[in-house]
């Protein structure tokens, strides 16, 4: 199996904690690659930026309350750029470690609900702060990254669980809400020192998560609303099933219809088996057999 077949592989057996990586790598990669693939070429462009590469104009999200006008999309499309590999190392990395904390306890759906809605809110709240705030009324910023969602799956779960332990390496065993409250601190410490947009779209995904659980222990989940927009644009563009003319068969006899149905069980058995070691050990742990095994059950 080919690198790309096996990446193919993973992102269609993978969770949304890892599909959303490929989608933050990608977006990355995809701008860098070209920008290269133009200067080999002999095409003019500006010397290299990584505000370029991150989407600075286009995608990212303004200070000013007008650009929303022409950029809609940047209210959530910023949240899956960055502005240099630095920053999206580092925000893979919390991804994976507060995706997984988040997944003990919800689903996937609520999981990409949550990323979505808590990116608007810090969003928004960015921009308010820089039309309000006296100190920052003055200043214009833009801002890319998808650490503001990270700290709404981060500290949703650390209320909802807060005396959940983790183990840290060099460190041990803490309690959740104890990483939580450093963040917090960090965010609240250096608010005024640099990155101050930034600092404040991550209190608010903070509290987004913080609200989150507080409105679903009340019975709203927030997250059904985005789960409703993806199954209804799926739906419009999934191909309606044509209903061909019924055709009249003849039962098979009960020893023809074990022999067709054994086969089946089994594939279903071996499938449920290898998923269920992703799910326990990752995808990694499987033997090369297993994966040529998925790959071909998966076309």
């Amino acid at each position: 199996m080919g690198f790309i077949d096996e990446l193919k592989t993973e992102y269609r057996i993978g969770g949304i904690v890892q599909r959303l990586i490929f989608w933050n790598v990608g977006l990355f990669l995809i701008p860098v690659i070209l920008f290269s693939i133009l200067q080999l070429s002999g095409v003019q462009l500006p010397s290299f930026d990584w505000r370029i590469i991150g989407g600075d104009d286009f995608f990212s999200i303004s200070s000013k309350p007008a650009d929303l006008i022409w950029k809609p999309w940047s209210l959530f499309t910023y949240a899956f750029l960055h502005s240099g590999p630095l920053h999206l190392f580092f925000n893979m990395m919390m991804l994976v470690f507060a995706g997984r904390l988040f997944l003990t306890f919800f689903t996937q759906k609520q999981f990409f609900g949550l990323y979505i809605l808590s990116a608007i809110f810090a969003g928004l709240l960015f921009i308010l702060s820089y039309n309000v705030l006296p100190g920052l009324q003055r200043d214009m910023s833009k801002m890319v990254g998808a650490s503001a969602a990270i700290m709404a799956i981060l500290f949703s779960t650390a209320v909802y669980a807060p005396q959940y332990s983790v183990r840290l390496m060099l460190i041990g065993s803490v309690k959740l809400w104890h990483i939580a409250a450093v963040f917090l601190a960090l965010d609240l410490i250096y608010i005024s020192a640099e990155n101050t947009g930034g600092h404040i779209a991550h209190l608010g995904g903070a509290l987004f998560g913080y609200l989150y659980i507080v409105l679903l222990k009340q019975g709203t989940d927030l997250s059904k609303g985005v789960s409703a927009v993806i199954d209804f644009f799926v739906n419009l563009f999934k191909p309606r099933k044509s209903t061909p003319f019924k055709k009249v068969h003849k039962n098979p006899q009960p020893q023809q219809r074990a022999s067709t149905v054994k086969p089946k069980d089994m594939t279903q058995k071996q499938i449920d088996e290898i998923l269920d070691k992703i799910s326990k050990s990752g995808y990694d742990s499987l033997t090369k057999e297993e994966k040529d095994f998925l790959f071909k059950v998966g076309k």
